[in-house]
């Protein structure tokens, strides 16, 4: 069927990009939350910004950065031959712009609530923040961290506007469920577009409950 291939790259494209998402965005959250440290508040800001900008903008600046004259498009460009605009790598990295702040907040929100005496506890008994971190902090809040993840999947999904303008909308390649919605619409095919915005809303809402029970959970 026409949309099972914009769906397979949205789940691709989603897939690959909450992933990285999870293991940057774990990283960050800890050190937003359990560090006190100079330039934390602008780090928070920058993270944080996309949530707040249009996506075209936060394409834009991707753009600028990434694109064949960007700073370090560029550079990839002239010593590897590698070009992220209008690529599926390209989808991936605006998806990752997107969804890592519903990520880090997500994560820092549920490891600020692990106890902090649990904490001491673990450095009276030895052992090293590294260790504690790995063994009671992030397993206390996991569930938390694991509902991050998956709001950061339905935003990666859902995504168009940094999408379109980094990587395109090319049929096959970067045409992402969004953009086919919104290809199909501006085509006047409204009978197609409504089948694949019926098959997105209901992924997403599936995902949004499956967070909800894993936020409302709490650690064993």
């Amino acid at each position: 069927m026409e949309w099972t291939t914009p769906l397979l790259i949205s789940i691709k494209v989603a897939l690959c990009s909450s992933l990285l998402v999870f293991v940057i965005g774990t990283v960050i959250a800890y050190f937003l939350a359990m560090k006190q440290f100079k330039g934390r508040a602008l780090l928070e800001i920058l993270v944080m910004l996309p949530l707040v900008l249009p996506p075209t903008v936060t394409g834009y600046y991707l753009v600028i950065i990434l694109g064949r004259n960007g700073i370090i498009g560029s550079f990839l460009t002239e010593h590897f031959g590698l070009s992220v605009i209008f690529s599926w790598y390209g989808a991936v990295i605006a998806a990752i712009a997107v969804a890592l702040p519903l990520m880090v907040q997500a994560a820092k929100a549920a490891i600020e609530s692990v106890d902090k005496n649990l904490i001491q506890v673990s450095y009276t008994l030895g052992h090293s923040e590294l260790a504690t971190a790995l063994k009671v902090v992030l397993p206390l809040a996991r569930n938390g961290i694991f509902a991050g993840f998956i709001l950061a999947f339905t935003r990666a999904l859902g995504e168009f506007g940094a999408t379109l303008m980094l990587a395109g909308n090319i049929p096959g390649r970067t045409n992402t469920m969004p953009l086919e919605i919104y290809s199909l619409a501006t085509a006047g095919e409204w009978e197609k577009a409504q089948l694949l915005v019926v098959v997105l809303t209901m992924t997403s809402a599936a995902a949004m409950l499956l967070a909800r029970y894993f936020s409302a959970r709490r650690p064993i």
